[in-house]
């Protein structure tokens, strides 16, 4: 079999970003309403600082009025409270967004049900999380990582996968789960995988369309992957990388592999997402564009096709 298609998710993010940029002008022009996203960040940790800088590049790239709350690691819940409740009143605002993990003496659970669900451009509050699971995806915000993973099969398979059988490996809230409704609501026919699968293997190996989200690295080897499926890794994990030589501390330097062996994938798959490059771009791509959703719906305009 042929070597399978690298499916290219820094360049359909880039198509993303694009179509926002074009409506956010569009929408500005109109309407006089410009997309807000504000970020809350609570304390200091080093991914989530990288994570929230690039959100708030690529909103200013996109036009957005971008607004960033950093509050210190001992701030109390009630006061992080007070200030979603703030951006929930504030107009300006279309899209809230406070990066996880949270310190452990903040309940993240009651932060996120506090967050305007109209405002949840993440996807995680409850009545989003209903609007997705009954099938009302046009009104849903759907999480950034499975909605971008589900444009990508799109691009591979097209919009209908009547007849496809899909298996998520990993059941979160995050990624399995949502990506399991979006796929059905596609019309595939959808198996959600895990850590207490019996024979994991074969169960994956009967998908035309894998998912793997468990944060494991390379777990699934080729023996996982039918010949001619489509392979969506969603895995980031850091592995050490003793061929790239050392850190200045001694230690060894790491590289960034997914949950998929992905040589051994893309031996038998027909197309397949890399890591990195792949999955990963796609999920501030479509937080963008979730948040110009809100504010066209504020506004009372149809927002862009992606």
């Amino acid at each position: 079999m042929a070597e399978a298609r690298r499916i290219d998710g820094k360049a359909v993010a880039a198509r993303i970003i694009e179509t926002v940029k074009a409506g956010t002008a569009a929408l500005t022009d109109k309407t006089g309403t410009k997309p807000g996203l504000a970020v809350v960040i609570v304390g200091s940790d080093p991914a989530s600082q990288v994570y929230v800088g690039s959100k708030a590049k690529t909103a200013n790239e996109c036009g957005f009025t971008s607004i960033k709350h950093e509050l210190d690691a001992e701030t109390s819940e009630a006061t992080l409270l007070d200030i979603v409740r703030d951006l929930n009143a504030d107009p300006g605002v279309h899209g809230i967004l406070v990066q996880l993990p949270l310190p452990k003496h903040i309940d993240e659970a009651k932060v996120i049900q506090t967050i305007d669900p109209d405002k949840d451009v993440d996807g995680f509050h409850l009545i989003n999380v209903g609007r997705l699971s009954t099938g009302s995806t046009d009104e849903a915000f759907v999480p950034c990582t499975p909605a971008g993973s589900m444009l990508l099969i799109r691009d591979v398979l097209g919009d209908d996968l009547s007849g496809k059988t899909a298996v998520i490996v990993g059941r979160s809230n995050i990624v399995g789960k949502p990506m399991a409704q979006l796929l059905l609501a596609a019309n595939a026919t959808v198996t959600i995988a895990h850590s207490r699968t019996k024979d994991l293997a074969s169960v994956c190996r009967g998908a035309d369309i894998l998912v793997a989200a468990v944060g494991r690295p390379e777990m699934l080897t080729g023996d996982y992957v039918k010949e001619g499926a489509v392979v969506i890794d969603v895995g980031i994990n850091r592995i050490e990388a003793p061929e790239k030589g050392l850190k200045e501390d001694g230690t060894p330097k790491t590289r960034l592999v997914g949950d998929v062996n992905y040589a051994e994938a893309a031996a038998k798959a027909a197309a397949i997402t890399p890591v990195p490059g792949g999955v990963g771009p796609m999920t501030i791509a479509m937080l963008m564009a979730n948040t110009l959703r809100s504010a066209c719906r504020s506004a009372g305009v149809e927002p862009p096709k992606l």
